[in-house]
């Protein structure tokens, strides 16, 4: 509820006010506070304005500006003018019980910086993290009681910037449009400082309430590196708190902090703009004045002009987009394209690069005054040195397949051991079950349809789990990345992007979530073809089948087979990527840039998670349809069950009648055929 719904003599409390830059800050200015309490006085013969009394004073607002002040009813009654009309903080908590406690905190970074981690941190969920980037693809969304809060806490995919160069990037500035956070949490890997904070300036120019997570402090300690947190809070204008999220260290005072920027009581928030200079801080200043000309108060309640005049020197798509649906929008593209005009004669550069250059100016500055770097130490050094193995240019890929050759091995000559001791455990609980029951259709159905059909698929446990450990391993630790780049020219052969083999592999495990990570590409036609042969990757379901075709019918070389099962479906993919890329889907490449993350040890409870998660998907397949299907072809097998049982009969009394026979002749030496 806004303070547009209110009828005269309404008082009311402000939960709290949506909207960013000059609009909240004009607003909150004129008293119109969190916690505050407000009264209507009166409306306008056209009902709007609309007349407050707020903290003592007689504020006229239109409506249009009272949307983003959300609020909370505390009572209605005519004579609102009286003293006893005010009420204490603590007598509105006692009235109203939920009084201002709901804050959604949107957690924002780019990709491999731990945001899933700390979310995980934050709710207790047990979201899927790896070391690579494009784990993320759709928001996740929990909510939980700190203190007297509602705190619902939104992890975004992750970027690099708020330009709108793909489809994730899109649905990252819709939510900050349309779902307005209370707060954003930037994730900062402190690592990668440099280049984090990039995001972090176009979060600046939004002007948006911001915390600063720090993380993986352990690692940038680890690297002999000082960084002066305070002062950077204080040039960035935003607090920063150090966290380490994978050891839910710093996780009380990040949510602290948090509080405290939400109650605008954070002695370390200061608006700054950063400072591009003197031509670019010209055509900015020109291009706002065209927008707060034409744009109405609605769209700079959503956006800060000073954002939008910024995207549109960078040539941002969606920027354009989103002014082209306002009736006044070619003016402001107009001028838009005029100071791009003199921006780009100025520099020589486009103007993208421009804007480019100058908040990366902006960071370096900001870094060269906070942070001290010493000399490289050993643990940089043996990850260049494994680089230097695992990535090489001859040996690479043979590496990489000897490494997919030991998965298969490993999975199959260990996983059999467990797997003798299931199949023997289902055979002993058999044989108890059928000692147990008296003979007819329930203990058929029990021991040859229930234990048998499940029995017989939940051997092959042991192998999806070391199979997926392998997959855990090889995200965590960073190697998933190195994959990537060392196929990267295999990949563009067919006409992939070295991104593509991401969600193939992730097809190893499930294909419908590898599908789902087909959105990591930019290109369209890339996703496309990634789509479509990604069903030619086994996924887990299909292990068991394999496992059982290949210990029946190649008991001494069974890994080498499975591996070439794998092997022949990753050919078809392949050939069909070529035929696809040739006939349907011809289009530009993008170029491959991605991130190679630092070689990490994953932790055991990340990995045990990833595991355990798997394997209860698959023990729900096991008690869903799998139990269905072996009812079912049980109940083929037994029924119809009268003609059946006749002739076993018939047939167990002619035996009994021979053997009779024969003992009866046999004493007088006489025998019969």
């Amino acid at each position: 509820m806004n303070l547009t719904s209110l009828k005269e003599g309404d008082i009311v409390y402000i939960s709290k006010i949506t909207g960013k830059g000059s609009y909240r800050k004009r607003i909150m200015e004129m008293g119109f506070s969190p916690g505050t309490q407000v009264a209507v006085v009166r409306k306008a013969p056209l009902n709007d304005p609309v007349e407050y009394e707020v903290r003592g004073s007689r504020v006229a607002l239109r409506n249009v500006d009272a949307l983003g002040i959300e609020v909370e009813f505390i009572a209605s009654k005519p004579d609102i003018f009286t003293d006893n009309r005010k009420l204490t903080l603590e007598n509105r908590k006692a009235s109203v019980p939920n009084a201002n406690k709901s804050i959604v905190v949107a957690l924002m970074g780019n990709p491999n910086s731990g945001k899933t981690t700390l979310y995980n941190a934050l709710t207790g969920e047990r979201d899927r993290v790896a070391n690579y980037s494009g784990v993320t693809i759709d928001l996740s969304r929990k909510s939980f009681r700190y203190l007297e809060y509602n705190i619902t806490i939104v992890d975004l995919s992750g970027i690099y910037s708020l330009n709108a160069v793909n489809e994730s990037d899109c649905s990252i500035r819709k939510f900050l449009r349309d779902g307005q956070p209370d707060i954003i949490v930037n994730v900062v890997d402190a690592g990668n400082i440099e280049r984090n904070l990039y995001l972090t300036t176009d979060l600046i120019d939004m002007d948006t309430r911001m915390v600063i997570a720090l993380n993986m402090m352990d690692e940038f300690e680890q690297k002999n590196q000082i960084l002066d947190i305070h002062k950077l809070g204080v040039l960035l204008g935003f607090p920063v708190v150090p966290i380490i999220a994978k050891d839910n260290q710093g996780i009380d005072a990040l949510m602290q902090k948090i509080v405290a920027v939400y109650e605008d009581r954070d002695v370390e928030i200061r608006h700054i703009h950063i400072n591009y200079g003197y031509p670019v801080e010209s055509s900015i200043h020109k291009i706002q004045s065209e927008i707060k000309k034409h744009c109405s108060h609605e769209l700079l309640r959503l956006y800060s002009s000073r954002f939008l005049s910024i995207k549109l020197i960078e040539k941002d798509i969606d920027t354009q987009h989103f002014l082209s649906t306002f009736s006044q929008s070619k003016e402001i593209i107009a001028e838009a394209d005029i100071q791009i005009h003199i921006l780009e004669k100025e520099f020589g550069i486009d103007s993208e690069s421009v804007i480019t250059s100058k908040k990366q100016g902006f960071i370096v500055g900001a870094l060269r005054e906070t942070l001290q770097k010493h000399p490289m130490l050993s643990g940089e050094e043996r990850g260049k040195f494994a680089d230097s193995i695992l990535t090489h240019r001859f040996w690479g890929i043979p590496i990489f397949m000897f490494f997919l050759w030991l998965m298969f091995f490993v999975t199959f000559q260990l996983g059999k051991y467990p797997m003798d001791l299931i199949q023997s455990g289902v055979h002993v609980f058999s044989d108890f079950v059928a000692g147990m029951m008296s003979e007819g259709m329930l203990k058929d159905l029990l021991i040859d349809g229930v234990l048998s059909g499940v029995g017989g698929v939940l051997i092959f446990l042991p192998n999806i789990l070391i199979l997926y450990f392998f997959i855990a391993l090889m995200e965590g630790s960073g190697y998933m990345s190195r994959a990537v780049f060392i196929l990267d020219k295999s990949m563009h052969k067919i006409g992939l992007h070295g991104k593509s083999f991401i969600p193939l592999v992730m097809g190893f495990g499930c294909n419908v979530p590898a599908i789902m990570s087909t959105r990591i590409l930019e290109n369209k036609n890339e996703r496309m073809i990634t789509m479509l042969i990604n069903p030619f990757i086994s996924c887990n379901a299909r292990l068991p089948v394999y496992l059982l075709f290949t210990a029946a019918f190649f008991p001494t070389s069974s890994a080498t087979v499975l591996f070439l099962v794998y092997l022949l479906g990753v050919v078809l993919a392949i050939l069909t990527a070529i035929l696809l890329r040739k006939t349907v889907f011809k289009a530009t490449e993008m170029p491959f840039v991605m991130e190679l993350p630092p070689y990490r040890m994953p932790s055991v409870s990340s990995m045990s998670i990833y595991m355990w998660d798997k394997c209860k998907e698959y023990l729900k397949k096991i008690a869903g349809v799998i139990l269905i299907a072996s009812i079912i072809f049980w109940s083929l097998s037994y029924f119809p069950q009268h003609s059946s049982r006749v002739i076993k009969s018939q047939q167990e009394e002619l035996m009994q009648k021979k053997s009779h026979r024969y003992r009866y002749c046999s004493k007088r030496k006489c025998y019969y055929n």
